[in-house]
């Protein structure tokens, strides 16, 4: 762990923890390192969601009451 890092306590479910231990020593790193890594994805596929919303703010929008009478008028539903 690097002289960066912050501890914290986090409180898994008991089985999670488990898969979490026996995953760690599979591939050699430590739960820390997991869950590290999960949360980087988790914050990479954020930030990739709020990019695309940006870049469709522009486009028109729809409410669902007129989605399902456009595809009733079209025979879809």
């Amino acid at each position: 762990m690097s002289e960066l890092s912050k501890r914290s306590t986090i409180y898994f479910e008991e089985d999670v923890h488990q898969a979490l231990k026996i995953k760690a020593a599979m591939v050699h790193q430590s739960v820390s390192e997991l869950v590290n890594d999960a949360v980087r994805l988790v914050l990479r596929e954020d930030q990739e969601d709020l990019s695309s919303f940006s870049q469709r703010e522009s486009e028109p929008s729809i409410s669902y009451e007129e989605l399902l009478d456009d595809l009733k008028a079209h025979g879809k539903i």
